[in-house]
């Protein structure tokens, strides 16, 4: 057996938190460290590392955990409070950059297959980064605002109107089957998530409370129902596996015991999926094949990216009675494409609906905008550091604000507990 494996991990894990470490430093998401290794050690740049088949397994359970992570934390109730400002903020933040990226990829890209891979990279523009706002948000003092709820509203709404976009545009790529069947599979699917969502939400939240001793084994079962539900939408109706985790999220969404799982399944991730995931999508990038024309389309699809959330978002702001200032500030915190776009990408770079070439530019895409994500968001709420006459009560605010009080509650506890070791030893 060849134990090589074990090196290429350590090296991963090690590298990516290096990096992480590093980027952290200069007020960037350690996702961009992340990524970084990955570039840093792939065929692109010093070649040490390689795709491998186990690689592959691994990085497709992170991107299951993650989407599952993201379904724990959407809280369907307050998306439908947070009402139409939300929704249409999202709605028109989704079309503007699926239309621009549609154009732009077909300017670059002809031929007999080319018109979903066109389609597709409009899609991976549509996602938006929530984290990466909100941590920045919380920074600068500014998530409790209006403009900061509307935000974090329309980014959730953002990824469920993506998901759908990303389940309809893989299902028609595979492998030419009648339009109108993919379309019925898919509606079919959601309609039996919907009845599966009702049954086992309530279930769930009634088993949780009825067992409040032994909590590890609701992590384990809500894991195993995570990965099966994740197979039965893709074996059984052709739907992409993370769209089948992220509903699987939403089931245990809302329960009793949802900070527990979000906390234990955090562990499983930066531990070892994610960094993993991560990686695996630097090495996938081979930037010696990036010609002039495929730089040029890096350099328009950045500026896109860019562009067409600050309009899109920004007229839906508009539309709904925002100022042209908490406008530009919406637009702006809904630019960050972050992990989402990636894992957009690495399900199209699967299913055969993006171009190799083009996996490149993308990668560059999510790491500007990543980076130019909380320097923007920073310069538009300049001078409003003390300014709370806008700050506002949200639920959705709270639940990422219950989060990491429970996260920093754990660390807490450990200190605690590794402070009377050392007292009893002094003793």
């Amino acid at each position: 057996m060849d134990y090589h494996f074990l090196f290429e991990i350590a090296v991963i894990l090690l590298s990516t938190k290096v990096l992480g470490i590093l980027t952290k430093r200069f007020a960037l998401p350690q996702v961009v460290g992340a990524l970084l290794a990955g570039l840093l050690l792939g065929p692109a740049m010093l070649g040490v590392l390689q795709e491998t088949t186990l690689m592959d397994q691994l990085a497709e359970l992170g991107v299951i955990v993650l989407m599952f992570n993201a379904g724990l934390e959407t809280d369907l109730g307050e998306l439908k409070r947070s009402g139409k400002a939300a929704f249409v903020i999202a709605l028109i933040g989704v079309l503007v950059p699926l239309a621009g990226g549609f154009a732009l990829a077909a300017a670059f890209n002809r031929g007999p297959d080319a018109f979903l891979q066109n389609v597709f990279i409009g899609v991976v523009l549509t996602a938006t980064s929530v984290s990466i706002t909100v941590e920045t948000l919380k920074e600068i003092g500014r998530l409790s605002t209006r403009s900061g709820s509307a935000i974090l509203g329309a980014a959730i709404i953002d990824d469920v109107l993506g998901i759908i976009g990303l389940t309809v545009i893989t299902s028609l790529g595979g492998g030419g089957a009648n339009v109108w069947v993919v379309l019925g599979k898919i509606a079919a699917f959601f309609a039996v998530s919907v009845v599966v969502w009702m049954v086992m939400h309530r279930f769930v939240d009634w088993w949780f409370r009825r067992y409040s001793r032994d909590k590890r084994r609701f992590v384990v079962l809500s894991f195993a129902f995570c990965l099966l539900y994740s197979f039965f939408a893709e074996a059984v109706f052709g739907v992409a596996d993370i769209t089948g985790a992220y509903i699987a999220g939403l089931i245990f969404a809302n329960t009793c015991w949802v900070a527990y799982l979000q906390d234990r399944f955090d562990t499983l991730s930066y531990a070892l999926l994610s960094p993993i995931f991560f990686a695996s999508i630097g090495l996938k990038v081979v930037l010696p094949e990036m010609s002039t024309t495929i730089l040029l389309f890096a350099v328009l699809l950045v500026l896109w990216a860019v562009v067409s959330k600050v309009v899109g978002c920004g007229l839906g702001a508009k539309l709904c009675r925002y100022s042209n200032q908490d406008a530009l500030r919406i637009g702006v915190g809904m630019i960050s494409r972050g992990e989402v776009a990636l894992i957009v990408a690495n399900n199209g770079i699967a299913a055969g609906l993006m171009k190799e070439e083009f996996f490149g530019p993308v990668v560059l895409m999510v790491i500007a905008t990543t980076i130019l994500t909380p320097v923007l968001l920073k310069l538009v709420y300049r001078g409003k550091e003390h300014d709370y006459s806008d700050l506002q009560e949200s639920e959705l605010v709270n639940a990422y604000e219950d989060a990491a009080a429970f996260d920093l509650a754990s660390q807490a506890l450990l200190e605690d507990h590794e402070n009377l070791k050392q007292s009893a030893r002094k003793k």
